[in-house]
């Protein structure tokens, strides 16, 4: 799947990272504590999350993740889309709740990076 699939599946708004949305992604992660994406994360290539703060960006650089999504319509400011496009992340937002972006990305065959 790529980002630009992400986009279309989650009728996202692109802030950032047009010149990447081709890239394959592989797996996603949602969560709203930054602090378990850093404890129990693995290999996720796109970031979930309501959080919204330059933090998120630090994290999923951290991370090694290429894309964040806002949920529930949350949008980001001007820092933290100029803090990614230093990072060459993509960010967007999508209307939808966690729960049910999860559930449509799922759906449509991506994973989370360690399921049992």
């Amino acid at each position: 799947m790529t980002i630009r699939d992400v986009k279309q599946i989650l009728d996202a708004q692109l802030y950032c990272g047009e010149e990447i949305l081709d890239r394959q992604v592989h797996s996603v992660c949602g969560s709203d504590l930054l602090s378990d994406v850093l404890a129990y994360v693995k290999d996720q290539s796109v970031l979930l999350t309501g959080m919204v703060n330059p933090q998120v960006v630090r994290t999923a650089e951290m991370m090694d993740m290429v894309c964040v999504v806002f949920v529930r319509g949350k949008e980001p400011d001007d820092a933290i889309i100029e803090m990614a496009k230093e990072r060459d992340l993509v960010i967007m937002a999508t209307p939808y709740r966690m729960f049910t972006a999860c559930g449509l990305l799922y759906e449509a065959g991506l994973r989370g990076g360690c399921e049992k």
